[in-house]
């Protein structure tokens, strides 16, 4: 809501809070449209300012209200003037494959994770961004990078390693900018053939990136590495556990998480149970229990007090989270009465207020 003066109200406008004459008589209770017979009654009450509704005043689902935040409306200023600097930056190096550009990476991040605050309300900042087709690749490696800075600290690693994790995620899809958009970003489902090829980004940013003076071993590996799974089920070698660098296996973590959290042409972003519960139903054979768990209680954290809507239409609140399965969380019903979806699988989180 802002505070408008009478003399600027428009017709349509919808009034915020109750106003009061000088005699504390109510004149027109909150939620009053403005029209002309409005408008002359609070200047016939010589009312100076009356308190209006803003669009985010209107909005139902937390996410609307982040995205009609001023704080957000000014992260995305900035993202979006920064993107062609990051996209110029790795295409130059795809093209002359020469590396030169490490300040200006770290440079990006400081500027955008300064404009969101914390790590929770970038997370929110990047769900609601919308790449362009044709930085589509680039947005999956920038927003990596910026998400490497909010779990290395869920992680509790320490600085110098957040740093190297972010590094890691401006770097380890580079590989894809040598395949053709329209193979990465296909709708349909991919073919055997098709697929075979997409999996070759991981040795192509690799081939890109071993020779590079200015480019750490950890980036490099993570590049290579950060499709393989702990149960040998991965690629481009199958490796499992411990022959899989911890960096690349914090990168998976990270860029499943990046890929469920941003719209596809055959979906739209999947909310933070539904990534969970995505997770979870891979199992903890695939990432690390040590590494995914902590983010996954993380994210299910965040969601303390927010209201959801159920497959059944209900609506309820997220009053405590399921440590034991963090993706069906205990509700809080409207009428003061608990569910616990844990123990109702029938019941499904179609969306979070």
């Amino acid at each position: 809501m802002k505070d408008v003066a009478r003399m600027t109200l428009e017709k349509g406008m919808i009034i915020g809070e109750d106003v009061y004459n000088y005699r504390n008589e109510l004149l027109f209770p909150k939620d009053t449209v403005i029209d002309e017979k409005v408008l002359k009654k609070l200047e016939h009450h010589s009312i100076i300012c009356v308190t209006i509704k803003e669009d985010i005043d209107f909005a139902t689902t937390h996410f609307e209200k982040v995205r009609l935040s001023k704080e957000f409306q000014a992260f995305q200023l900035t993202y979006n003037n920064c993107m062609p600097i990051y996209a110029k930056l790795m295409n130059t190096f795809v093209e002359t494959g020469v590396w030169k550009g490490t300040r200006q990476l770290m440079d990006i991040h400081l500027k955008l994770t300064a404009c969101a605050g914390n790590g929770e309300a970038l997370l929110d900042f990047l769900y609601n961004m919308l790449p362009r087709e044709d930085t589509m690749t680039h947005a999956h490696c920038l927003n990596s990078a910026l998400l490497a800075g909010v779990f290395g600290t869920w992680w509790n690693l320490s600085n110098e390693d957040i740093v190297r994790l972010i590094q890691c995620g401006f770097f380890y899809d580079i590989g894809k900018l040598r395949l053709p958009q329209e193979l990465l970003w296909k709708s349909e489902k991919l073919t055997d053939l098709e697929y075979t090829r997409l999996k070759t980004h991981t040795m192509l940013g690799y081939e890109l990136l071993k020779d590079q003076e200015r480019i750490e071993e950890y980036v490099i590996k993570a590049t290579l590495q950060h499709h393989e799974r702990c149960d040998g089920s991965g690629y481009p070698s199958r490796l499992r556990g411990d022959k899989i660098n911890i960096f690349a296996k914090y990168i998976a973590v990270i860029d499943a998480y990046e890929a469920m959290t941003s719209i596809r042409t055959y979906r739209q972003a999947l909310h933070p149970f539904q990534i969970i519960e995505n997770f979870e139903r891979e199992g903890y054979e695939k990432y690390e229990k040590d590494i995914l768990q902590p983010i996954l209680y993380h994210i299910a954290a965040t969601q303390l007090g927010f209201m959801v809507r159920l497959s059944n239409d209900e609506k309820a609140t997220v009053f405590t989270i399921n440590k034991d399965n963090l993706s069906r969380p205990l509700l809080k019903r409207e009428d003061g009465s608990y569910l616990d979806l844990s123990s109702n699988p029938d019941l499904t989180i179609v969306s979070i207020f």
